[in-house]
């Protein structure tokens, strides 16, 4: 098991990640452009979406202006990107996710994370990535549940680079340690926002605000 603030304090550009543990949801963007960086969490009714900050200064709506967080009935989505309302809209996961693919955003081929977490404690995770020849591969992996204080990270990139690399294997097992320490562990250049999810209680950290 790896240390979550340990593993982000050393990654300059993990891009966008979910964290799913026992109790706590954790998702966060991060940014290299200005468009990316034009961002924030903005609460709705059935979880969050991303807002730009400054409206003037928006180059190009799309891949950055999305619903993250949505309940499907007792149910938890999280995702990078509208698959969100894809899956919401589906009403199944699974369903969802296998109408869609990596993002369209070539050189970088942006994969689509998502998750899913069921009230019972079990969650699934979800990546959809460019296999290398154009096709995508679409990975599933379920948990029956996770120890307090356990959790499993996925995220869009290994690192910085241009184009960006995949991430790649399987979710890593990490420690979830509180939000305070997350947000302050992302790349202070590159984070935008954090949504945290403590049994229920909702805080959103806002670079742009001066969180």
């Amino acid at each position: 098991m790896q240390d979550l603030c340990e593993l982000l304090g050393g990654n300059p550009y993990p891009g966008r990640g979910i964290a799913v543990g026992h109790g706590r949801v954790y998702y966060f963007i991060m940014g290299r452009s200005a468009n990316s960086r034009n961002r924030i969490f903005a609460e709705t009714e059935d979880g969050i979406r991303t807002e730009a900050h400054d409206p003037a200064l928006v180059e190009d709506p799309s891949l950055i202006i999305y619903h993250p967080v949505r309940a499907m009935g007792d149910d938890l989505v999280v995702t990078n990107g509208d698959q969100t309302d894809t899956i919401v809209e589906a009403g199944d996961f699974r369903a969802g996710c296998m109408s869609r693919t990596y993002e369209p955003d070539d050189p970088n081929w942006t994969p689509r994370i998502s998750a899913i977490v069921h009230p019972d404690g079990s969650f699934e995770m979800s990546i959809l990535k460019n296999d290398g020849s154009g096709r995508c591969s679409r990975q599933f992996f379920c948990y029956e549940g996770v120890d307090e204080g356990r959790g499993y990270f996925l995220s869009t990139y290994q690192g910085d680079g241009d184009p960006l690399p995949s991430f790649a294997g399987e979710p890593v097992e990490v420690s979830m340690p509180e939000p305070d320490a997350v947000w302050a562990a992302l790349d202070e250049d590159n984070k935008v926002s954090l949504y945290a999810n403590v049994g229920g209680a909702v805080t959103l950290y806002n670079k742009n605000l001066g969180d």
